[in-house]
C-alpha cells in the first residue's frame, strides 16, 4: 500500500508517455526505485540521463518516452546485482556526446566497450544501467530493457508470456520476450538471485487496460496477489501488486496512460 500514494498524487503530472499496449492489454509503465538521496537521483536522472522531471506531492518522477521512474525516499537493503533485476537498459542516440557527459561530471562508468557501443553506468545507490547506441531512435533517449538473472530462464520466459502476452524471442543471445516499450532479457544464474522488494530497484510495473479482467485470469493461473485490484475513484485509475516466481515484485495500473 505504500506505493498507492504516488499514484494518488499524480493528477498534476503531464501525459505519460507510455506505448498503446500489446493484445493483452499491457505496455510497460514505470520503474519504481527506493533511494537514500532524492536530490542526486534528481539529478542523475534529468541531467545526465535527459529525463523530464515532474513534481507530485513529496515524490519525484522522471518520464522518459516509454516508461515513468518513481523515486521514494527510504533504506535500500542493496543495488540491482544479486537480484533478480541486474540491470535496466536504455537506447541513446548519441553514445559519444553522452560518454563525454557523464564522464565530465564523473558518473560510475564500470564497462565501457565501444566496439559494441555498449557501456554500463552506475546511478546512485548502485543501480546498474545499460546503454546501448540506436541512431534511429525518435528521440535522444527511450527505455529499452530489464534484463533477469534467473535458475529458470525458459520458465521465467514461458510466464510473462502466459501472464501478459510477451513475445517470447531472443535479443542478442539472450532469451527474451518483448511488451510494448520493452524488452525483457532473461539469463542464466547457477544461484539463486534475490527478490527486488526493499533493494534499490523496489519493483517495476505495468500499464494494463481492463486491468481487473486481467487480475481475474492471473488469479485463475493460481497467481496470488499482494495487493489485489482496487479502483481509486478520485483518479479513475486501478491498481494490484504481485511477485512473480523468482522474486520480482510487480505493479499493475490502469489509467497512467491517460493522466
Amino acid at each position: 500500500m505504500r506505493y498507492l500514494l504516488p499514484l494518488l498524487l499524480f493528477a498534476s503530472a503531464a501525459p505519460a508517455q507510455l506505448l498503446p499496449p500489446n493484445e493483452a492489454g499491457v505496455t510497460m509503465g514505470h520503474l519504481h526505485f527506493r533511494v537514500r538521496d532524492p536530490e542526486a537521483h534528481k539529478k542523475f536522472w534529468v541531467e545526465q540521463l535527459g529525463a523530464a522531471p515532474a513534481k507530485i506531492g513529496a515524490f519525484d518522477v522522471m518520464k522518459f518516452p516509454g516508461v515513468l521512474v518513481f523515486l521514494t525516499k527510504g533504506e535500500p537493503s542493496g543495488g540491482t546485482d544479486g537480484s533478480v533485476i541486474n540491470h535496466i537498459g536504455f537506447l541513446v542516440r548519441d553514445l559519444d556526446a553522452s560518454l563525454a557527459r557523464w564522464k565530465a561530471a564523473g558518473v560510475r562508468i564500470p564497462t565501457e566497450n565501444l566496439a559494441n557501443r555498449q557501456v554500463f553506468l552506475l546511478a546512485p545507490d548502485d543501480i546498474r544501467i545499460e546503454i546501448y547506441e540506436d541512431k534511429t531512435i525518435s528521440a535522444p533517449i527511450v527505455n529499452h530493457h530489464v534484463h533477469f538473472y534467473t535458475t529458470a530462464v525458459e520458465e521465467t520466459q514461458a510466464w510473462y508470456v502466459k501472464a501478459f502476452g510477451a513475445k517470447a524471442g531472443k535479443r542478442s543471445r539472450f532469451e527474451a520476450a518483448d511488451l510494448p516499450g520493452v524488452n525483457l532479457t532473461f539469463s542464466p544464474s547457477k544461484e539463486p538471485t534475490a527478490p527486488i522488494k526493499g533493494r534499490s530497484l523496489d519493483h517495476f510495473g505495468f500499464e494494463v487496460r481492463n486491468l481487473e479482467a486481467l487480475c481475474k485470469r492471473l488469479e485463475g493461473m493460481g497467481i496470488k496477489f499482494d495487493v489485489p485490484y482496487r479502483k481509486v475513484p478520485a483518479l479513475g485509475i486501478a491498481v494490484a501488486f504481485l511477485t512473480d516466481p523468482w522474486g520480482t515484485y510487480l505493479e499493475l495500473t490502469e489509467g497512467l496512460d491517460k493522466i
